[in-house]
C-alpha cells in the first residue's frame, strides 16, 4: 500500500462523529477515508477515492459497517460513462445501495459523499476557485444509495464559497488550500 503524505480530520457537528482521510493531491487526488457517526443509526464508512489530473472522479469505493450489516458501492468512471456495482450483507432498513440505472449519471463528473467534507473540494479544484454548477452523484451513507444532486459553489472570497443544492445553503469556509475548514451544520476541522 502507498503510503499518502498528507491527512486532514473534522468532528461532525451535525452529529457525534468525524471523519479521518489520509491523501495525496499533487496530480489530482488520492484519498482513503474513514467516517464514523451515530445516525441514523451508528455505522462506520470506509472509502477510497481518485480522481485524475483535472479532479474529476475516477473510481469511487465505500464500505459502510454497522450492527449485524454491511454494505458496499464501487463506482469507476470511464469513457463519460458510470459502472456502479454493490453488495450487502445482514440486514440495513434504508435504501438500497447503489443506483438502478447509471445511465442517470451522465455527465457526471463528482462523487459527493454524504457528511463528507472532503468532496467539496473537487468541483472547487477542478474550477480554479471559480463559481461552478455541478451535477454529482451523492452517495448518501450508511445505505450507500446514490443519487443524481445539482450544486452550486459560489466563491465569495479566496477562503469562502457559498454552497447550494436543492433548497439548503450555507458559507463554507476554506483553508489555503481549498479544502474545507468549517461546513455549518456538518462539521469543523480539528488539528
Amino acid at each position: 500500500m502507498t503510503l499518502l503524505p498528507r491527512a486532514l480530520m473534522w468532528t461532525r457537528t451535525d452529529t457525534a462523529g468525524a471523519e479521518h482521510v489520509v491523501f495525496d493531491d499533487r496530480r489530482g487526488l488520492t484519498a482513503h477515508g474513514v467516517q464514523l457517526a451515530v445516525d441514523p443509526v451508528p455505522y462506520t464508512c470506509r472509502y477510497e477515492l481518485y480522481t485524475d489530473e483535472s479532479w474529476a472522479t475516477a473510481q469511487f469505493t465505500a464500505t459502510t459497517e454497522g450492527a449485524g450489516w454491511l454494505r458496499t458501492v464501487r463506482m469507476e468512471r470511464a469513457a463519460g460513462r458510470w459502472r456502479v456495482t454493490t453488495a450487502e450483507q445482514g440486514q440495513l432498513d434504508a435504501h438500497q445501495p447503489g443506483i438502478e440505472d447509471p445511465d442517470r449519471l451522465e455527465g457526471v463528473l463528482d462523487i459527493d459523499l454524504g457528511g463528507s467534507p472532503l468532496t467539496n473540494t473537487l468541483p472547487l479544484k477542478r474550477s480554479g476557485m471559480e463559481d461552478i454548477r455541478v451535477v454529482t452523484a451523492w452517495v448518501l451513507p450508511p445505505s450507500l444509495a446514490v443519487v443524481r444532486a445539482e450544486q452550486t459553489y459560489t466563491v465569495l472570497s479566496k477562503e469562502r464559497v457559498r454552497y447550494a443544492s436543492d433548497g439548503f445553503e450555507t458559507d463554507i469556509e476554506l483553508d489555503e488550500h481549498g479544502y474545507v475548514r468549517d461546513y455549518p451544520g456538518l462539521a469543523k476541522r480539528v488539528g
